[in-house]
């Protein structure tokens, strides 16, 4: 029988640490739980200035979709507390009631934003202040996006000056912010750098329009409610209107100290990463103090997690972590730095070697002792950071000529030599990966930088590294790599994100697919970007949308569902699943007339015909004198009901009146992805709320549940709860702000399942429910405005759009099939 393995934190360090144990053969040993406090899978910390300062969308920092839990067989409770481990009866408690047992536990809690003490900082009631940030995780850089993009906030102080102090006020900045950052030591990053580096740092981050305040320290945040500035050390005061702290991190140890484990400033380990006194629990990541260390750097997690794994499954129980000599390469502002071991002399023997060119943003330090380098710092330019890693980490001797540390000498290759690197260099900090891991991944048939990159998240992080990465990928392919293929855009033919290129479309005033293409696409039309196109000016514009069929997939063109031998599917719109005697009797002399091959009841609670020629569609919507179920678009589709309290009885509210409504009000609306809906009577949840893009659910007392992001079919997804409301009138208006927020932000092709996660529940609650952004009405509408511009598209059956929107050019019999994927 497999051991029962639970995981306490689904960050970066416990997701590595499981990451590790299936690579060596840990899913044949253990049954694998996980609990992780967000509601989220494992994604790059690192990333989230890049977030921040919209580089990237929050999606493309995942590191671990939930897909790939259910892969590889893991159970996640994701979103999920563990509150105390019982390590006598081998159990642990969290705080939705679980009770779970364990053979083998791993503690990966990892660390939080140190909030320093500040009068001001909390209201009466013991919340952060409205306009204060922390900046840890996916929700908190969320949250700062939307309030640096409110109108009426113009002005940041960040506190704390290190790497995520500058990261924050580089982020905000590109919002249009004015940032101070206020730093209590005498120059910027001082826990990395001397005060020269501090210096050149400092005039590169001032010349982005950053102000500086270093030797200072923030004593209070003004405001009743709301921040309205900061109080500093020496009496002056700067007006803002948000605050973020980024004054460093704690360890999170309370879990361990009520549950009786052994804690100094962390969890206290061994060289195997097991806690000290315990046989099978061990901890990993920033939680942890190893002989003294605690370390908040992720290169350390990466060799830890490697020990760890290798004790757990027992390849290899010699495996010892002896602590990790840090170096740091990182993109701070915009700017590149590198820093490892000592920042200057510290005996007089020591060898000092500096260069510094601040009109340019450079400043190099090389410290020497021995002959072997015992330290660096390297601010504006990185070529040399492989090689002076390397030198670091394994005290190699040094040229006799020592500015060749700090400047390339004529090599070809633009550094030391990519082949002088040792397998195990590490060329990707951030993501721990190696060289040989790179090579590994061209010789295995990755043909480009990107595809290296994808393969082994090499360059994913802060990016400080793609440089070196793609000198590796280019040797270990003799120089021949193929073009990396373009990003990821909203749709591929036009370099833009769908925030800029919504933009750019009401910019210039754009209607027609074909204008968007003549005016933003570099290479002209792409039939791949036509449909995501179609549907985005159709949400933006309403009825000043150009429609242009050739922009519409084929069951767009025609309003049915193509299926694979090249027939079509037609599905009757019945509101809520009700029908009548009438109806069903069309529909019955449709199929005995036209000779319809299946008649299926579909899961959405409508009757499906099947295998109906593009030529007939016209003469059975005659037939049945029905409209069209939208059962075949990137849109609005159906909303499944149960019978209700009218019937049912269990029933506590009208659930088929209400989905009648709602379908009624919001039919054919175009979304990036297919929106299916469902109204539950009760809580017994006959209509599968829990599980649709949007699911109300009434409750006692006349109330209804709003559930949004759920999924049942090949991901599955019990929907967060996004409102409780007491009007059904409610229910209509917050569903509708939902799907309009929906259709605005989300990616092509993306489902809300995927997106509600990406942006978060409580976000969503702010915005939704609570308009904490001022933009509830115009949400309302924007989505009024498709409401009233929505056009029965069956009447095509009687004046076609175009002449041979319902021809057949061929025989029916020899229609290509429509391929499986």
């Amino acid at each position: 029988m497999r051991r029962r393995l639970v995981v306490i934190g689904n960050g970066m360090a416990g997701a590595r640490a499981v990451e590790e144990i299936l690579a060596r053969g840990g899913a044949g040993q253990f049954t694998i739980t996980m609990f992780g406090d967000e509601p989220y899978g494992n994604y790059n910390r690192i990333m989230l200035s890049h977030v921040l300062s919209g580089e990237e969308s929050d999606a493309d920092i995942f590191l671990n979709s939930l897909s790939w839990y259910q892969d590889n067989g893991i159970t996640l409770h994701a979103g999920v507390r563990v509150d105390r481990i019982d390590r006598f009866t081998k159990h642990v408690f969290s705080n939705d009631g679980r009770v779970t047992p364990y053979d083998t536990l791993i503690i990966a809690t990892g660390s939080r934003s140190h909030m320093p003490p500040m009068d001001g900082l909390y209201t009466p009631g013991g919340q952060v202040k409205q306009g204060v940030f922390g900046f840890r995780t996916i929700d908190d850089t969320r949250k700062m996006v939307a309030y640096a993009q409110h109108e009426h906030h113009r002005r940041a102080v960040v506190i704390g000056g290190g790497l995520l102090g500058l990261e924050a006020a580089y982020g905000l900045r590109s919002h249009g912010i004015d940032v101070d950052v206020v730093h209590s030591a005498g120059h910027l990053m001082s826990a990395q750098m001397g005060p020269d580096g501090g210096a050149v740092l400092r005039r590169s981050v001032e010349a982005l329009g950053i102000g500086v305040l270093t030797g200072s320290r923030t004593t209070a945040v003004l405001g009743n409610d709301r921040v309205t500035g900061v109080s500093l050390r020496d009496g002056t005061g700067i007006a803002c209107d948000m605050v973020v702290v980024a004054a460093g991190i704690r360890p999170n140890v309370e879990l361990a100290v009520l549950s009786g484990l052994p804690v100094e400033r962390a969890i206290v380990v061994d060289d195997r990463l097991r806690v000290q006194d315990e046989d099978d629990i061990y901890a990993v990541g920033e939680c942890v103090q190893h002989r003294g260390e605690v370390y908040g750097l992720v290169a350390p997690l990466w060799e830890q997690a490697v020990v760890l794994a290798s004790h757990v499954t027992g390849t290899d129980t010699s495996a010892l972590y002896l602590g990790s000599r840090t170096a740091t390469k990182l993109k701070v502002a915009g700017v590149e730095v590198a820093s490892m071991g000592l920042q200057g002399p510290e005996l007089d023997t020591d060898e000092h070697i500096v260069f510094s060119e601040p009109s340019r943003g450079v400043f190099k330090s090389i410290v020497v002792r021995d002959n072997k380098m015992v330290g660096a710092t390297l601010l504006g330019d990185s070529r040399k950071v492989a090689y002076l890693t390397q030198a670091y980490d394994r005290g190699l001797p040094l040229p006799e000529e020592r500015i060749g540390l700090m400047f390339d000498l004529g090599t070809p290759d633009g550094d030391t030599g990519v082949a002088d690197l040792s397998d195990d260099a590490q060329v990707c900090n951030c993501n721990g990966v190696s060289k040989k891991t790179l090579v590994d991944a061209v010789q295995g048939g990755c043909s480009s930088v990107a595809g290296a990159m994808d393969a082994t998240r090499a360059g994913k992080g802060c990016g400080s590294c793609k440089l070196l990465v793609r000198q590796v990928v280019e040797w270990a392919a003799d120089g021949v790599v193929d073009e990396d293929p373009a990003a990821n855009y909203y749709v591929p033919a036009i370099p833009l994100d769908k925030a800029a290129l919504m933009a750019e479309i009401r910019k210039r005033g754009l209607r027609s697919v074909s204008a968007v293409f003549q005016a933003l696409a570099p290479g002209g039309e792409d039939a791949k970007s036509k449909m995501g196109l179609a549907s985005l000016l159709k949400m933006m514009l309403a009825d000043g949308y150009i429609d242009e069929r050739d922009a519409r997939f084929i069951n767009d063109r025609v309003h049915a569902n193509i299926q694979r031998d090249g027939t079509f599917s037609v599905v009757p719109q019945m509101k809520g699943g009700v029908t009548s005697v009438q109806q069903l009797r069309r529909i019955a002399d449709v199929a005995e007339k036209h000779k319809v091959p299946l008649i299926k009841l579909t899961g959405g609670q409508r009757i499906d015909l099947l295998g109906i020629r593009k030529e007939d569609l016209p003469q059975v919507w005659a037939d049945l004198d029905m409209p069209s179920g939208y059962a075949y678009g990137k849109s609005f589709r159906t909303v499944k009901t149960c019978v209700g309290k009218d019937f049912c009885r269990y029933g506590t509210g009208d659930s088929t009146k209400l989905g009648i409504e709602i379908e009624s009000r919001f039919q054919g609306i175009e979304a990036p992805a297919k929106l299916k809906l469902a109204v539950s009577g009760c809580p017994r949840n006959c209509a599968e709320s829990l599980v649709k893009d949007v699911g109300v659910v009434a409750v006692e007392g006349g109330r209804w549940e709003i559930y949004v992001g759920g999924a049942a079919g090949a991901h599955i997804r019990k929907g967060d709860l996004l409102a409780t409301v007491e009007d059904p009138e409610e229910v209509k208006v917050l569903a509708g702000r939902f799907m309009q927020y929906y259709r605005e932000r989300a990616n092509w092709l993306e489902r809300t399942y995927a997106f509600v996660p990406r942006v978060g529940i409580e976000h969503l609650r702010d915005v939704i429910v609570a308009d904490s952004e001022g933009l509830a009405a115009q949400l309302d509408a924007a989505m009024q405005d498709s409401v009233d511009s929505y056009e029965d598209p069956w009447i095509e059956r009687v004046d076609p759009m175009t002449p041979g929107q319902f021809r057949t050019s061929l025989p029916l019999t020899v229609l290509p099939q429509v391929p499986v994927r």
